[in-house]
């Protein structure tokens, strides 16, 4: 089966892409996936992103099973950063139109659609493409794109052919409240401008969460979405050369705890509030003469310039800097950046976090932005401590008997000591931490199956052999 990806977040490494990661590796080693898989990651598309608009960075390496297009079906001209941005804002917030706008919206949506419906069309056939898997494309970061990718395939997959688009969504509108100042970067709702998963014959629909299904299921559709729970990393069981090394070439002395943030610096993923959990556990360690731990934060510093630079604001300010390492971008695959460096991925990141007995912090500082959030996941694989914030899909997500420290981005000193708890329980290996958090572990293997997955990519790889076999009568199925 081939397959290509399209993504809406504009990036070369996020959240998506590592899930995606994931899945590949799945399957990978079941033998449903050709590769190199084509991919589009939206740097054409996404003028918010600006240090990879409109062809991403040119020090960016994608992995070998990854082949990236820096297509710009608008080109780079005056103007169409500014076009983009302005329709997503129009379609933010539709009740603020007339009559006359609204329909010069709809054209205006319809000049931008038709490039790129073309560009999809070519890219599949250039690489033969059975299924497209289109990452939070439901989103209205950019609707001219989706309506091209609805339109180019009705005119592939419309007549029979087998195959189709797989709309794989990790946001919806209700709950994904991410705010530019005091707008709302998308409605609350799908309106008449947004198109959504709707074709039986070549859609099909997966969301991350429960709360996801209950929300589509009011979306204006016949397509219900199916509950396809994301695949969690394979993490090394055992330290390797380059595992030592990356700890050597980033001046991360042996023997303290290494603790993660895994999310991209941007506003509401709250790095600036793990920057001051760190130094209140600092403090805390410093007081009881325990060792402090590292805090190594995945995301690209380029994403969110304006937000970069309150984060390492925080960073002065709590006297953390030389605590903290900024991955700029964790790689999909482990390898060698540009200066010779290591540059580990996430599992091997997981492993060195197990190995140096540390942890997760994951702190959102909005609640209404996760529909599920991995931090705490991530940490679990690997038997180590997680610390977060409370957000809104927590609970639902993990259960209320998950362990983990509570955080109180306004009072963190509370949280400080009992996440430093952790670490000194780890040291000295407390068999009744120890059973906790191998609790914890067993809950998220039952919360983060691969068999949704996997039965999803049997079902895809089968209608596309079934439909070679006998073409007419796919074909004929209405």
């Amino acid at each position: 089966m081939k397959m290509a990806l399209v993504c809406g977040d504009g990036l070369p490494v996020s959240g998506l892409l590592t899930v995606f990661r994931n899945v590949v590796d799945l399957a990978g080693a079941a033998g449903l996936l050709s590769t190199p898989i084509p991919a589009d990651l939206g740097y054409s598309w996404r003028p918010d992103k600006p240090a990879f608009y409109p062809r991403g960075a040119a020090s960016t390496v994608s992995p070998p099973w990854l082949d990236v297009t820096d297509a710009t079906p608008l080109g780079d001209g005056a103007g169409v950063a500014e076009e983009l941005t302005a329709i997503r804002v129009a379609v933010a917030a539709p009740e603020q139109l007339s009559t006359a706008e609204r329909a010069r919206l709809r054209e205006r949506i319809d000049v931008l659609a038709g490039p790129y419906e073309r560009h999809f069309l070519d890219w599949w056939e250039r690489h033969d493409v059975d299924w497209v898997c289109a990452v939070n494309m439901t989103l209205s970061d950019a609707v001219p794109v989706t309506l091209a990718l609805h339109r180019a395939a009705e005119r592939r997959w419309g007549a029979g052919r087998p195959g189709g688009v797989l709309f794989w969504d990790h946001d919806l509108f209700a709950s994904y409240a991410v705010h530019e100042g005091s707008s709302r970067v998308y409605p609350r709702a799908p309106n008449e401008f947004t198109p959504v998963p709707n074709d039986p014959r070549l859609h099909r629909w997966a969301v991350v969460s429960p709360a996801l299904v209950e929300e589509g299921a009011d979306y204006p559709t016949g397509l219900r979405p199916e509950l396809v729970p994301n695949v969690l990393p394979r993490v090394p069981a055992e330290t390797s050369t380059r595992h030592r090394e990356f700890l050597a070439q980033h001046g991360l002395a042996d023997g303290r705890p290494v603790v993660l943030c895994p999310v991209r610096m941007f506003r509401v993923k709250g790095v600036e509030v793990a920057v001051r959990l760190l130094a209140a556990v600092r403090d805390v360690c410093v007081g009881r003469d325990e060792t402090v731990p590292y805090l190594l934060v995945f995301g690209s510093l380029g994403e969110d310039p304006e937000y970069t630079e309150e984060v390492m604001a925080a960073v002065a300010a709590e006297g953390v800097g030389d605590d903290v390492r900024f991955l700029d971008g964790v790689p999909l695959a482990s390898g060698h950046g540009q200066d010779g460096r290591w540059l580990l991925d996430e599992a091997d990141l997981l492993r060195v976090c197990a190995d140096s007995q540390g942890g997760v912090f994951f702190t959102p500082n909005r609640p209404d932005v996760e529909s599920v959030g991995l931090g705490p996941a991530l940490a679990a694989l690997v038997d180590v401590p997680c610390a977060s914030t409370t957000y809104d899909a927590r609970d639902e997500v993990y259960g209320s008997d998950f362990v983990q420290v509570r955080v109180d981005p306004q009072a963190p000193a509370a949280s400080a000591a009992e996440f430093a708890d952790y670490l000194a329980a780890g040291r000295r290996a407390d068999p009744a931490v120890q059973l906790r958090l191998a609790g914890n572990r067993i809950s998220v293997r039952e919360r983060f199956p691969d068999g949704p997955w996997r039965n999803l990519l049997d079902q895809m790889a089968h209608a596309v052999t079934a439909g070679r076999r006998a073409p007419s009568a796919i074909a004929a199925t209405p």
